[in-house]
C-alpha cells in the first residue's frame, strides 16, 4: 500500500490531520468530513499506530489502481476474472514486518464509526483460508467485531468462506485463517469478486498487478497472504458464536444483529510504520468495493442479451447496489426493456435501472436525468415488476424479502433520431 500511497499524494488530495483523535466516533466524523479525499490520521489516542482512509473512494482512484480509466474498469475486471494469473513469488515474514508477538488487539486503532453500533469493527480485513476439503484458497473481506484482545466474530454470508467453515464444524475442526489489514487497492478489489468457488481470488489480484504480486509466508497456520500493513494469524472456531452488529451497511441504516462465528487469534505481525486502513460503513469506500465487481455480471447477462451494450455502472446514489444505469448502442426498438430485465435478473439486489444511448455518460448523473427528461415517455418506456425477491439491504423491503422492481428505458426512439439530437454534443 505504501508505494500506492505516494500516488494518491501526487495525484490526488491528501490530508492529514496532526490532531490527537479518538478511535470512538471522533475519527469517523473526519472520514465523514471528507468523503472523496484520502486522509491520513498520525496521532491516535488510543494506539501508536496511523489510520488511513480513502485509498479507494473514487472510481478515479480504482482506475489508477488497476491501470485503467474509469470507462475500463469493467473490462479489467472482468479480463482479471477470467484471466487468474497463479503467484510463484514469496517473501519471508521477517523480511515484511518488524514486530511479530501474540495478539493484542488493543495495540491497533479499532474504530467505532457510529453510536449504536455493535462495538469497535475491523472494516478493511480480508479473510484468507483454505477449503478443508480441496485446500483452494479464498480471500475475502468481511466486516469484524472486536470481542477481546484476541478474539472478533464475522459476518459471512452463504459464499466460500461460509462454506469453508462449514466443512470443517462438520469435521469438528477449527478453520485456520490468516487476516491482512492495509493493502494496496487493486489486491483489495480482487477480494471483492464474485468468483466460482474453485477460483483463488488472489490469482486474480496477481492479473491485475501484471503477475508480480508476492505472497507472504504465515508464521503459525498453513496460509501463504498478500503483503499487507498488519497480519493477524488464528482460527475460526467450530460450534461457537457470539452476536454480531449492530452494524450500518450500505445504504446508511443499521444492519440486524446476528449469531456470527468467532475467530481466536494467535499472532500478529506489523512494521513499527504500518498504518490501519478503515473504511467508513456506507461511506463510498464502502460502496465501490462492494459493488464495482458486480458491474461485470450485470455487463455479461446483457451482453447475452444484446452484444453492442457499451458499459454498465452500479450508481454511488444507489449505494452501489440498487441502482443501475447501462449504456447500449440500440439496434432495434425494444432493445431497451430487454436489457432493462437482463439487468434485474443478474443482479438480484438491483431495485431501479436506467437504460441510455451511448451518448449518455451514465458516471455522470445529470447526464442520465438528461435522457429520463428527455427520452421517457412514462405510459410506454417505465417497466414495473411488483413482488420480485430483491435486496436485504433495501428498508422498503417486505418481511418475506420482495419489493418493487422499476426499469427505466431512456434510450431514443429509432424512427425519430434527429428529434432527440443533442446540438451541443455535436458542435
Amino acid at each position: 500500500m505504501k508505494g500506492f500511497l505516494k500516488t494518491l499524494e501526487k495525484d490526488f488530495n491528501t490530508i492529514k490531520i496532526d490532531k490527537e483523535v479518538s478511535v470512538n466516533l471522533e475519527a469517523a466524523e473526519f472520514m465523514k468530513k471528507y468523503p472523496k479525499e484520502t486522509i491520513i490520521m498520525e496521532n491516535i489516542s488510543e494506539s501508536g499506530m496511523k489510520v488511513i482512509s480513502g485509498i479507494c473512494n473514487t472510481r478515479e482512484k480504482i482506475a489508477r489502481a488497476i491501470n485503467t480509466d474509469v470507462a475500463g474498469i469493467t473490462q479489467k475486471i472482468m479480463d482479471a476474472i477470467n484471466n487468474p494469473v497463479p503467484i510463484n513469488d514469496f517473501k519471508n515474514l521477517g523480511d515484511c514486518f518488524d514486530v511479530s508477538k501474540p495478539a493484542d488487539l488493543n495495540e491497533i486503532p479499532i474504530l467505532t464509526y457510529y453510536l449504536r453500533d455493535g462495538g469497535p469493527y475491523i472494516t478493511s480485513g480480508v479473510i484468507i483460508a483454505k477449503d478443508p476439503e480441496t485446500g483452494i484458497r479464498n480471500a475475502s473481506i468481511h466486516r469484524m467485531l472486536l470481542l477481546g484482545k484476541d478474539k472478533l466474530t464475522a459476518r459471512i454470508v452463504p459464499r466460500h468462506l461460509y462454506t469453508y467453515h462449514k466443512r470443517a464444524e462438520e469435521l469438528d475442526e477449527p478453520l485456520e485463517l490468516a487476516i491482512a489489514i492495509g493493502m494496496h487497492p487493486a489486491t483489495l478489489l480482487a477480494t471483492t469478486t464474485s468468483v466460482p468457488i474453485n477460483v483463488d481470488e488472489l490469482e486474480v489480484a496477481n492479473h491485475f498487478h501484471q503477475g508480480e504480486m508476492k505472497l507472504i509466508k504465515c508464521e503459525t497456520v498453513d496460509l501463504d497472504v498478500p503483503e499487507c500493513e498488519i497480519l493477524l494469524e488464528g482460527r475460526m472456531l467450530p460450534h461457537e458464536r457470539a452476536e454480531e452488529g449492530p452494524f450500518v451497511d450500505l445504504t446508511d441504516t443499521y444492519d440486524v444483529v446476528r449469531m456470527e462465528p468467532v475467530i481466536e487469534l494467535e499472532r500478529m505481525h506489523y512494521r513499527h510504520d504500518s498504518m490501519y486502513h478503515a473504511i467508513m460503513p456506507a461511506g463510498l469506500e464502502h460502496k465501490l468495493l462492494q459493488g464495482l465487481p458486480q458491474e461485470p455480471r450485470i455487463f455479461s447477462a446483457v451482453q447475452n442479451t444484446l452484444p453492442t451494450v457499451k458499459n454498465v455502472a452500479l450508481t454511488e446514489g444507489g449505494c452501489c447496489w440498487l441502482h443501475a444505469a447501462v449504456s447500449i448502442q440500440k439496434q432495434t426498438q425494444g432493445d431497451g426493456k430487454n436489457v432493462i430485465m437482463a439487468a434485474l435478473a443478474a443482479h438480484p439486489s438491483l431495485k431501479h435501472c436506467v437504460v441510455v444511448d451511448e451518448d449518455i455518460d451514465i458516471f455522470d448523473a445529470e447526464d442520465v436525468e438528461y435522457a429520463i427528461a428527455t427520452r421517457v415517455k412514462g405510459d410506454e418506456d417505465i417497466l414495473i415488476v411488483p413482488g420480485a425477491r430483491g435486496s436485504s439491504l433495501d428498508p422498503c423491503a417486505k418481511p418475506d424479502g420482495t419489493t418493487t422492481k422499476v426499469g427505466v428505458d431512456a434510450t431514443k426512439p429509432l424512427d425519430k433520431l434527429e428529434k432527440f439530437e443533442r446540438v451541443s454534443s455535436s458542435i
